[in-house]
């Protein structure tokens, strides 16, 4: 098989490392930015002391702030709504988000959003991001690698649609990734996010056959991933267990690992479904249920690659065993590995399978009808 043609580009300049944060005003500062709007979640950053470091950065550089609270995870638009009131109102010129995935997406939705008529339309694929301003990241917990892409997801509670959306012009210009920040995580988070993590690599490799360099590089990736987090699992201040997490989360969406690959993005779609749905399911913990389902629905439509990922990464010649191993993991980690251990009875499987193909087919390795995902929903139940 030919190498198959691709164009790799990450702008996002990644300063990684312990004691970082305290250069983020610097950063924003050298962008020309002088009034920023700070984005951020429930609170934990005041707790942990990354709030403060940030704060006494932006004084320190004369960067003046506002702040906007309270994303939740499965970030939603009355939140962006907010944001981009605020930023209108205070005559914004940056967007800082100081947190996980949920507070990297809504500063992006608002960044891009605050130049578009409609910010929801450009989910929609009816309004184009033409122009957002700079966006900036200090990163608290490693999962979605938002800090180093173009991609953001956004929930309308009214019409109950989990949407992503991309543009070049939301990588952020400067993200600081400080595993230090990290260690006062709730076990759930990490475990959910090293779960993000492994999926974003899944769903490029398996539609895979013979791109070797990538399969190897995202062989390596799903590897690390496992072996940091048991060791986190064992000890939750091990530096270098939450240092090599933190890193190979950030490669797992920053374009590295789905070079050469088309990517599936099915069980991701079927997540959506459940947590728009419901949303107290968090993204992670619902992957867990979703993926190995997924897997034993589709592995003989690409059985090269997927006898590959089983022997590679969990050392077996047959891609079921491969599944229970991966369950067996997630399991060790404290993640559900079924619809019931998300308290989602079965007579909602119709529901979340009409709303998983509502926009469409999903998935590449096998396109999905609406019966198909449902028979997923089935396994995973």
């Amino acid at each position: 098989m030919d190498m198959t043609n691709f164009t790799f580009s990450n702008p996002t300049r990644l300063l990684f490392g312990v004691g970082r944060i305290q250069e983020i005003g610097k950063e924003i500062k050298k962008e020309g930015c002088k009034k920023i709007l700070l984005v951020a979640g429930g609170g934990s950053i005041k707790k942990n002391g990354v709030y403060d470091t940030v704060a006494t950065s932006l004084r320190e550089n004369g960067i003046q702030w506002i702040e906007l609270w309270g994303v939740v995870p499965n970030p939603v638009l009355s939140k962006v709504m907010e944001g981009i009131r605020m930023a209108k109102d205070n005559d914004i010129d940056g967007v800082l988000a100081v947190g996980g995935g949920s507070t990297i997406d809504t500063a992006k939705a608002v960044a891009s959003g605050i130049y578009l008529d409609d910010v929801w339309a450009s989910f929609l694929g009816k309004e184009k991001i033409e122009k957002a301003l700079p966006l900036f990241v200090v990163l608290t917990i490693s999962a979605t690698g938002s800090e180093s892409n173009g991609n953001f997801v956004i929930t309308n509670e009214e019409t109950k649609q989990k949407l992503g959306n991309y543009s070049p012009l939301v990588y952020p210009k400067v993200s600081i990734v400080d595993p230090s920040a990290q260690q006062t995580l709730p076990w759930n988070q990490t475990a959910n996010g090293a779960c993000d993590a492994l999926a974003h690599i899944m769903e490029s490799y398996f539609t895979g056959v013979g791109n070797e360099t990538t399969l190897f590089v995202d062989e390596a990736l799903m590897k690390a991933i496992i072996d940091a987090t048991d060791k986190l699992l064992i000890n939750q201040k091990d530096i270098e267990a939450r240092s090599n997490l933190a890193w190979a989360a950030t490669l797992a969406l920053n374009g590295v690992s789905a070079s050469q690959l088309k990517g599936d993005w099915a069980s991701h779609d079927i997540e959506h479904a459940i947590s728009a749905l419901y949303p107290d399911v968090a993204h992670g913990a619902g992957l867990a249920v979703v993926f190995p389902a997924w897997i034993t629905f589709v592995w003989k439509e690409n059985e090269p690659t997927f006898r590959r990922w089983a022997k590679n990464v969990w050392d077996t010649d047959d891609v079921l065993v491969a599944v229970e191993r991966m369950k067996t993991t997630f399991t060790r980690w404290d993640l559900p590995v079924s619809l019931k251990a998300l308290s989602i009875s079965k007579d909602a499987i119709p529901s979340i399978a009409a709303k998983a193909t509502e926009v469409g087919k999903p998935g590449t390795v096998k396109k999905l009808s609406t019966e198909d995902v449902a028979k997923i929903l089935e396994i995973a139940y």
